[in-house]
């Protein structure tokens, strides 16, 4: 499976939890590891990385704990990214 298609599956589950649950990175690894059992997890956190380098993703924080999720609208307007 290439890169694109990785994180397409990482993007599409985290459409699905919003708003349901915040989720951990290893919660993601363990979950597209889970669904595509012929992927190593260091390529599936590869492939999250680069997501949340380019701000297709990003960390947010609360209650001692760090989650992953897709950024809303206002974030990436106020971060000059659309």
């Amino acid at each position: 499976m290439e890169m694109k298609e990785i994180q397409d599956k990482i993007y599409e589950y985290l459409e699905q939890m919003k708003g349901k649950k915040k989720l951990k990175e290893k919660d993601v690894i363990k979950k597209i590891v889970g669904d595509f059992p012929e992927l190593d997890k260091d390529v599936v956190k590869k492939a999250l990385r680069e997501m949340i380098n380019v701000g297709k993703l990003m960390y947010s924080y609360g209650g001692g704990a760090s989650s992953v999720e897709i950024p809303s609208e206002e974030y990436l307007r106020e971060k000059g990214m659309i």
